[in-house]
């Protein structure tokens, strides 16, 4: 299990060193530029939540519990952070999701031609790639409320942190695997299914990127290098034929 979380984080990176590329690099550019715009947007948002939230937090407590606040902060914060980012990344994906797919099959084709399927007619995945998104939209609010409950039982709640880092991890996996398995014509249902069975790869894959996406810098190129993380996993892992590393 480790073993598989260790690969999968490699890989979760691994799409780094793709970016310069010269067949791929057409395709990171607009990518790269809706992520600068809408990360731009979420610092600015982000600040003005932490500040909100740190005055929640002073206002809420009375004066004698005081010092709960001091364990009360990192949690909380901890959890903005995972949900606004995650949130703003799901919006830069819709908006660039046709020209992610796009890429992904580039990458497919590069590092392993023979898993290549017939491509759609561009003006399709323009229209089929929103309409998916959409539908990851609705499934990672609705596996967010026991999420949320989970962080308000009492005792359990001190373990929030990972809860939320593990469905942050878990709904990155999805994000971007779903684009190369998208490609070779599995639905949502059926990539779900796929990485439940190679569970521990796919949430090491989702830590790999949940890192890039915290890491100022990182975090604008953190789709583009996701998209081609998730296509040579899914070419040398998730296919059935996978080669050792």
């Amino acid at each position: 299990m480790l073993t598989d979380f260790a690969r999968g984080y490699r890989y979760g990176l691994r799409g780094l060193s793709w970016l310069g590329r010269r067949d791929v690099r057409g395709l990171v550019i607009v990518p790269l530029l809706i992520n600068v715009v809408i990360f731009s947007a979420g610092m600015v948002w982000l600040v003005g939540a932490v500040e909100g939230l740190q005055l929640m937090l002073t206002g809420w407590l009375p004066d004698w519990l005081d010092w709960l606040s001091w364990l009360l902060w990192p949690l909380a914060l901890a959890a903005v952070l995972v949900i606004v980012w995650s949130g703003f990344t799901m919006v830069a994906n819709l908006i660039g999701s046709p020209f992610n797919g796009l890429l992904a099959e580039r990458v497919q084709k590069c590092h392993r031609p023979d898993l290549v399927a017939v491509p759609l007619p561009l003006w399709q995945e323009v229209v089929r790639a929103p309409l998916m998104e959409l539908r990851k939209l609705a499934y990672f609010i609705l596996l967010a409320v026991p999420v949320l409950l989970f962080a308000l039982i009492p005792g359990l709640n001190v373990l929030a942190p990972v809860v939320w880092a593990a469905y942050g991890a878990w709904i990155f996996a999805l994000e971007y695997c779903e684009y190369p398995l998208g490609n070779a014509g599995h639905g949502f249902v059926a990539v779900r299914r796929q990485l439940r069975g190679r569970r521990a790869l796919a949430l090491g894959f989702g830590a790999g990127v949940m890192t890039m996406t915290v890491i100022p810098g990182l975090n604008l190129v953190a789709m583009p290098a996701a998209v081609i993380g998730a296509s040579l996993m899914w070419c040398d892992r998730l296919h059935g034929k996978a080669a050792d590393m």
